[in-house]
């Protein structure tokens, strides 16, 4: 099968377009999700990986695409680092822009972390979830052995920046190349973006921790890992898998950490199987969410001040705004009780920045509010959620004073790359939840 190179076209993700291209007419779309850094059409002039792609495009409607800031897709500055939060909202405009209700999500690298997050925040559309070499954090943690150290990622930053126009070597991505093998694979990186953007997406790439995702994960998984992979150690894959409720996980022997330079017929068989072999699974009622939780600080007190009627008017002004944000940011109300809210968001960045909002504009009517945000799985049944990071939100914002935005380390550990700012407020015993740790929103 030769198809050729296909041809590219652009989906509008917010102000950015980005580039795609979809190849053959399979029963099950699938999505690519590639690496550090790709070209849609540069990526054609390397016959393994075009191999790889027509074997891909044999049994599916195979989805290509390259992230902001890389190949043909819009550049982003080097100062605003993508995060993962955006990277999906670019995956679900080139999926809207093809008619694709739903896909398989074959994430590789570090385009596994934003798959995996993909998976679980939106299950109804992600028919299975592949991962190749893939982390789940990428600094060395206790708890995290596997990982490099700071001072790792460092150096491997600056060879990065040093090296970028004369030769990187890539000695540890693909080792069973040949020297022109690694020459060419050189060439093809070095051409896909430029060095601030290269280094903008290793920085926030530093910063990635999908842990607490990982058992949230509800559709059909296989984990895929060689077992000498230099750059993300095979112990990240077998926890990844091990974290993820019924996951498969398929080692491979070898070093290299670009699936399509070693036994890339094994690999995709695995992947083909997963695609063409799931029944439609039912639709789950669990999802990945971010819930925020809001409380107005001292109401008794202001109705004693204003008495009921003035008090009613004032809150329902209250309500006004605080709907009027929620819509801006795409928050979805849950419940209001009293005078709080709970509200649900598909992306941490976007309910931190509705907070903040939130604050400022109920702020200018006289009010102080407390808000506590968390991300994790709730259980939606209808309009409703609940569940344990429901919960989990709620006490979180009972610690909160007037007019502070505290969230828990999942929040901030996925938003990394955003700009956000962060206070460590330590560790909080919740009740009813467990230890967390607390963070405040300084600036976002």
């Amino acid at each position: 099968m030769s198809i050729g190179v296909p041809d590219t076209h652009y989906a509008l993700s917010g102000r950015l377009n980005i580039a795609y291209q979809v190849v053959g007419g399979g029963p099950v779309d699938l999505v690519y999700v590639p690496g550090w850094v790709s070209h849609l059409e540069l990526a054609w002039e390397l016959p393994q990986l075009v191999d790889g792609f027509e074997r891909l495009a044999s049994f599916s409607r195979l989805i290509l695409f390259d992230k902001r800031g890389t190949g043909m897709s819009d550049p982003v500055p080097a100062s605003e680092l993508p995060t993962l939060e955006q990277r999906m909202d670019d995956v679900r405009a080139v999926m809207d822009a093809v008619g694709s209700e739903r896909a398989v999500v074959f994430g590789a690298s570090e385009g596994g972390s934003m798959s995996m997050l993909f998976a679980a925040t939106y299950p109804h559309r992600t028919v299975a979830l592949c991962t190749f070499g893939c982390f789940a954090k990428r600094l060395q943690a206790r708890d995290y052995p596997w990982a490099p150290s700071w001072e790792a990622r460092v150096k491997t930053t600056e060879h990065v920046e040093q090296y970028w126009t004369t030769g990187l070597g890539w000695d540890d991505l693909a080792p069973s190349l040949d020297p022109g093998g690694l020459a060419e694979l050189s060439r093809y990186f070095r051409r896909c973006a430029s060095p601030g953007a290269a280094l903008a997406l290793m920085q926030m790439n530093t910063h990635v921790d999908v842990r607490d995702v990982l058992p949230t994960i509800r559709v059909p998984t296989v984990v895929m890992h060689r077992t000498d992979d230099r750059d993300a150690n095979v112990e990240e894959g077998r926890y990844i898998a091990a974290q993820i409720p019924g996951a498969r996980f398929v080692e491979f022997p070898g070093a290299d950490h670009t699936w399509w330079t070693q036994d890339r017929d094994a690999i995709l068989d695995e992947i083909a199987e997963l695609a063409t072999g799931v029944r439609p699974a039912p639709q789950s009622n669990r999802v990945l969410a971010t819930v925020l939780f809001t409380d107005i600080v001292g109401s008794t007190e202001r109705i004693g001040e204003l008495g009921d009627h003035d008090w009613s008017e004032l809150l329902a002004r209250h309500h006004a705004v605080v709907r009027r944000e929620l819509e801006r940011s795409k928050g979805r109300e849950v419940n209001t009780a009293g005078d709080g809210f709970l509200a649900a968001f598909d992306g941490p960045a976007r309910a931190i920045r509705a907070a903040v909002a939130i604050r400022d504009v109920v702020h200018a009517l006289g009010l102080d509010i407390r808000t506590g945000l968390h991300t994790g799985e709730c259980e939606q049944v209808g309009e409703r959620f609940d569940g344990i990071a429901v919960h989990t939100g709620a006490r979180i914002s009972a610690l909160a004073g007037p007019g502070e935005v505290l969230v828990s380390a999942t929040v901030r550990d996925l938003v990394a790359g955003s700009g956000i700012v962060f206070e460590d407020r330590g560790e909080h015993e919740l009740k009813g939840v467990g230890g967390r740790r607390i963070y405040a929103v300084l600036d976002s």
